[in-house]
């Protein structure tokens, strides 16, 4: 009786919001507020962006280049969208993998970090070298991942992330060898790192624990689906999807702005990593493609009929006046900071989606997202008068 009454206590004092920290929250909110009318005064780009949602210039690169627009009569003017990696288009670079019939996800890597495409002795010695880091330090798995594990998996690679430190005696050096070696080896762990997280939650929520370890016969992709299931199965289509997904995600445009922020203090690579996937969690960044999960899952389940185009467009309008869903206003999925006319990632990844959800049995599901993203469009301008 007295341990429940001490965790109660102790439950109270660290998760409740208390009339106190309510009290307190309304004076910050009092006396912390800056006026609206200051940023524009004084030209601060809030979140990197300018008055009209444009992206600031941060920094320079030459590894990758988003152009969205093109200069017609002197002025620029929105276009289909197209993504460069180290000057190459994206889709001569997809096209070029799958028409070659094999995995892309090493080649390009090798090609992003230093700044060539490699012939195929190079690519095999680079295959070896991610191949030879796939391991994780003694008990990492026990002591670290299977230790409050979290529902969120950007939440669980953070933390992981950060205590890889502990593991490495040069874990300060920044000189670029040591900072490749670092990470060659978060390219090679990640798979392992977000799949043991995952399983090690679900585990602590009821469910069997399988920890598989990867495959030096299988490419990134294969090993993330072997060790997802527990059968290790997965089809040919899955595993190129996947791979397509890792490439078109690698880079867009410099990276993220807080690796840019944090290691201009000269910070150590884990904690630079650990920012970046912090800022990368966001609903408003990578933590978007959640939401839009979950939006549709609040779809499917107060849509009576899924074809029915009048009741898709009232539910989406029910999402814009704040009547539906998280009652945010937004319809996630839809629009883009700098692609506004077409995205070179999802027009690339339509045809294979497609494929997908035939051979998984999920063509219905593909419909209603297929009318969304024709739908929404209209129903935004509609009612933003756009």
């Amino acid at each position: 009786m007295v341990g429940k009454t001490v965790n109660k206590s102790v439950d109270r004092a660290l998760f409740e919001i208390t009339p106190e920290i309510q009290h307190f929250a309304g004076l910050c909110e009092k006396n912390n507020a800056i006026d609206k009318e200051l940023y524009t005064k004084y030209e601060v780009k809030r979140g990197l962006r300018d008055l009209n949602g444009k992206g600031v210039l941060a920094g320079l690169t030459n590894i990758s280049d988003v152009c969205a627009k093109k200069i017609v009569n002197g002025e620029e003017v929105p276009c289909a969208g197209n993504l460069y990696y180290r000057g190459y288009n994206i889709k001569d670079l997809v096209g070029g993998f799958l028409k070659e019939d094999h995995f892309g996800f090493e080649e390009i890597a090798y090609l992003l970090l230093f700044g060539e495409l490699p012939s195929s002795s190079e690519l095999e010695m680079f295959h070896e070298t991610l191949v030879e880091r796939r391991t994780l330090p003694p008990n990492f798995v026990r002591d670290v991942i299977m230790k409050a594990p979290s529902g969120d998996m950007m939440n669980s690679l953070s933390r992981e992330i950060l205590n890889l430190y502990s593991y490495d005696d040069k874990a300060d050096d920044t000189t670029i060898s040591n900072v490749l070696r670092q990470c060659l080896n978060l390219i090679s762990q990640f798979p392992m790192l977000m799949v043991y997280g995952y399983h090690a939650y679900n585990y602590r929520m009821g469910d069997d624990l399988f920890i598989y370890a990867p495959s030096p016969e299988l490419s990134t992709a294969e090993n993330i689906l072997m060790m997802l299931r527990e059968d290790r199965k997965y089809t040919k289509l899955e595993a190129k999807i996947l791979d397509m997904a890792l490439v078109l995600h690698m880079d867009h445009g410099g990276g993220n702005n807080s690796t840019h922020v944090v290691t201009s203090s000269g910070t150590d690579t884990y904690s630079t990593i650990a920012a970046a996937m912090a800022s990368l969690k966001g609903p408003k960044h990578g933590g978007a493609n959640i939401k839009v999960t979950q939006m549709f899952e609040d779809m499917k389940e107060n849509l009576s009929d899924w074809e029915d185009k009048d009741e898709v467009r009232k539910y989406l309008n029910d999402l814009l006046e704040k009547k539906a869903f998280d009652k945010k206003g937004l319809i996630y999925g839809m629009g883009h900071a700098i692609y506004s006319v077409s995205d070179p990632r999802a027009d690339i990844f339509k045809v294979f989606v497609k494929q997908l959800a035939k051979e998984k049995g999920y063509e219905k599901e593909y419909a209603l997202y297929e009318m969304v993203e024709h739908m929404a469009p209209e129903v935004i301008a509609e009612k933003r008068k756009i």
